[in-house]
């Protein structure tokens, strides 16, 4: 088999697996109905573009068929990019202002329409013989490039403000979200590097080492598209946002201490309420709701929302997720240590304790305390 033929079957298999999982997207039910779309959206795009190893033969005879699948790449990263913000904020919704993310492919396609679109057949023909050497063709890779660079680093800096506000608002364990984006995140970009690096080689006299490199890259886009089926198909719920109108610290903290009176004063009122926090999380127990949040916390002992999150994240010096967690690990240690309870499992104790993943509460276990919870219980 030669390398045309394998790259062509390999682009085949990965443009029928990137449909079957737009199907499955769009008929998997979930909540987030919206992040699936989007995202079933995303991989229409991406087989259409791979449909581009094994069409070639029949769309060079239409090249506005060609022009067009080179265009409709352009949409390919504005559909991820609201992905990830569709993923991470559970109120994100599409407004008339994200159209704004059309305006690339418009715009080329507004260049492309007198010579391309409406020339007659003849021209047509002339203008195949030499198509990848056009100036349009041109612009549109080197479009493409500035476009993806600017999107790839805003889903990267969504993701960091998701985390940070995750850690300041949240106590769920769970950080699934935030990997399984990041990993698909890092992935494409790994993935373009190498398709930057083909579209460079395909102007140089490398001409054998652009074809393996397309044989790769096809190789890549398969199993890129079924480690996400896999992803998919063992997370089908497609995980839990947040708020986007949930604020950093950081960004709260100058209106907070506009308010504020004389230092003094200021130290005397922090110092009570951090110590009225403490008395209430060690009599309370509100640590043990594994689904806990600053908002529900700030609802139980009675003060706003952002008060709370500035004692906790500035004057504590700690992440919400940090501080509740600490709780939950004294509370497993005392356990671990009470004869009476040396009956229970480690897998007990951590759910009684308001975790709800095992591999999450040895992680913290450890990080507080340098053992895991097993080797605690028999030092």
């Amino acid at each position: 088999m030669d390398r045309l033929s394998l790259l062509q079957g390999i682009a085949r298999i990965s443009v029928f697996v990137s449909l079957l999982m737009a199907f499955f997207l769009f008929t998997v039910k979930t909540e987030n109905k919206l992040a699936n779309r989007l995202f079933a959206w995303f991989f229409i795009v991406s087989a259409i573009d791979l449909s581009g190893f094994f069409v070639f033969d029949f769309i060079q005879h239409y090249i506005d068929l060609f022009i067009f699948r080179w265009t409709i790449c352009l949409l390919a990263m504005p559909l991820f990019y609201l992905y990830v913000l569709a993923v991470c904020y559970s109120d994100f919704k599409l407004k008339w202002k994200h159209l704004v993310h059309l305006l690339p492919i418009i715009i080329v396609n507004l260049v492309f329409l007198p010579r391309f679109y409406m020339a007659s057949d003849s021209g047509l023909k002339l203008l195949s013989g030499d198509l990848d050497h056009m100036p349009e063709i041109y612009l549109i890779q080197i479009l493409i490039e500035f476009q993806y660079v600017f999107y790839i680093v805003s889903a990267f800096l969504i993701l960091k403000k998701y985390r940070e506000i995750y850690l300041e608002n949240y106590t769920n364990p769970s950080t699934s979200t935030y990997k399984y984006l990041f990993q698909m995140t890092t992935v494409f970009l790994i993935a373009h590097c190498l398709v930057a690096l083909k579209n460079l080689l395909r102007y140089s006299d490398y001409k054998q080492i652009f074809l393996w490199l397309n044989v790769i890259v096809g190789t890549g886009a398969l199993f890129i598209t079924c480690w996400l089926v896999m992803k998919a198909l063992n997370h089908p719920e497609l995980f839990r946002g947040i708020n986007s109108r949930l604020k950093l610290t950081k960004d709260i903290l100058p209106e907070v201490e506009e308010k504020s009176q004389s230092s003094n004063i200021q130290d005397d009122v922090v110092l009570s309420k951090i110590l009225a926090l403490k008395e209430y999380m060690n009599q309370k127990e509100p640590f043990l709701d594994p689904s806990l949040t600053i908002q529900e916390l700030a609802n139980q002992i009675d003060i706003p929302v952002r008060d709370l999150s500035v004692l906790i994240n500035h004057n504590m010096n700690q992440h919400f997720f940090d501080f509740v967690n600490e709780y939950r690990i004294q509370k497993a240690m005392r356990i671990l240590k009470n004869p009476l309870k040396s009956d229970l499992t480690v897998l007990e104790i951590l759910y009684e304790v308001g975790f709800n993943s095992k591999s999450s509460f040895n992680t913290s276990f450890k990080k507080y305390t340098n053992l895991t919870p097993t080797a605690y219980r028999n030092a």
